[in-house]
């Protein structure tokens, strides 16, 4: 089970959300293709990792390295579950 934190203040702005799926982790690994990066983050509270694909410019534009905290924001139309 996964402990849902609201983001931490950073002190500069508080930029207010609709998006109510807020993950905070750990970044673990970040790969930068030709446009695409997919960056891996570890949810805190436990070993589960959530993958994103965001373009490069946003991951150099946000600086993002192994290590640094981050909030995964997750916004769907649709969520699929599948049991055996």
């Amino acid at each position: 089970m996964v402990e849902v934190h609201p983001p931490q203040s950073t002190g500069v702005s508080e930029t207010r959300l609709s998006t109510r799926n807020q993950l905070t982790g750990t970044i673990t690994e970040v790969n930068l293709g030709t446009v695409m990066a997919t960056v891996k983050v570890k949810l805190d509270g436990g070993n589960q990792i959530v993958t994103s694909s965001i373009t490069r410019d946003a991951a150099l534009d946000l600086d993002l390295e192994p290590g640094q905290a981050a909030t995964v924001f997750v916004k769907s139309t649709e969520v699929t579950i599948g049991v055996e």
